[in-house]
Parts: structure tokens; sequence; C-alpha cells
């Protein structure tokens, strides 16, 4: 194996889940995600030399939203045409000592916030999942979406706001009782 290959190997694949999960989250689909990871790892292969040192994790998930973005704009535009206008993953039921209504009652939190998550806008979604599920600094959401840190701290705000109406409006209509 040649030195730039090992070292981009080294440099991404620690980060290959990070880039599925903003790609699953914005495209919303598991085999348009592997596609757009695809491409987006061929892309930062290509432009390997350019990374500077110890900055791969937003380098590369920057990459992978604009290949989603790209994506999104030939496959799906009107996703992303008017996307400012309007952390349960990976915890398994069997981890969880619990009776069946509370496992029911897991499930059921995690498939409405999932739905939650899904509804928003993508300029939203994207900027709550790089904080909330991936962890990343504001600065570094920043130079991955490419907007100053005040807006990324607005549409963070903005997308938790949504994200609150919208797991509001699904719990009342599928708990019935649930009026407020």
């Amino acid at each position: 194996m040649d030195d730039r290959k090992r070292r981009f190997e080294e440099a991404a694949l620690p980060h290959l889940d990070a880039a599925y999960n903003l790609a699953r989250w914005l495209t919303r689909n598991d085999h348009d995600a592997e596609d757009v990871v695809q491409e987006a790892f061929l892309r930062a292969y290509r432009y390997f030399d350019g990374l500077r040192s110890g900055e791969s994790r937003p380098w590369l998930l920057a990459i992978v939203r604009n290949t989603c973005f790209t994506w999104l704009r030939a496959n799906r535009p009107a996703e992303i045409s008017g996307g400012l206008e309007t952390g349960m993953e990976g915890a398994e039921l069997a981890d969880f000592d619990a009776n069946p209504e509370e496992l029911a009652s897991i499930h059921f939190n995690r498939v409405t916030l999932n739905e939650a998550i899904s509804a928003l806008p993508a300029a939203f979604r994207e900027v709550l999942i790089l904080r909330e599920l991936e962890d990343l600094s504001y600065r570094d959401i920043s130079r991955i979406v490419e907007v100053p840190i005040g807006t990324v701290m607005s549409r963070l705000s903005r997308a938790r706001r949504l994200l609150q109406q919208s797991l509001r409006v699904i719990t009342r209509a599928r708990v019935p009782g649930v009026h407020k």
C-alpha cells in the first residue's frame, strides 16, 4: 500500500460512521446515504493533499455534506429549495432491563424522535445532527456548513424549536388524550 493511501485511510476511516450518519440523516435513506458516502470518500481521496493535519473529521464531514447537497439537488430538489423557511440512536433495546411496557415506550420515543428529526428542513437537520449526534463544536459546524458561527447557533436554536413543535404534533396525533 502506498503512503498516501495509508495516510488517507488513517485520517478518514475512523470517521466513516459519522460520515454515514450525516448522509443518512440528510438523504433520509440508507441506500442513498451509502452512495453519497462512497462518492464523498472518492472526493476526499482526490483532494486529500489539501487536508491540514489534525482536522480530518470536520474536513471529511464537510465533503460528505457538500456531496449530500449535490446529490439532493440532482435527485430531490424540492427537499432543499425551502430549507430555511419553515440522541437516542445506537441505544439497543436489549441493553435495558425493562418490562415490555417500558420497551414499547422506548421504541415509541425513538421512532417519534427519528420521525421528527427527519421532518426538519435540511439546513436545520444538518446542524442538529452535527451538534447533538456527532458532538461537533460550533466552530467545526461553521466550517462544515460554510456559515458564520452565529448562523450555526441560530439554526441550531430554530432546529430545536421546530423539533419540539414537531414532537408535540406527532405525540398529539399518536397518543389519545394528549392535548397540550
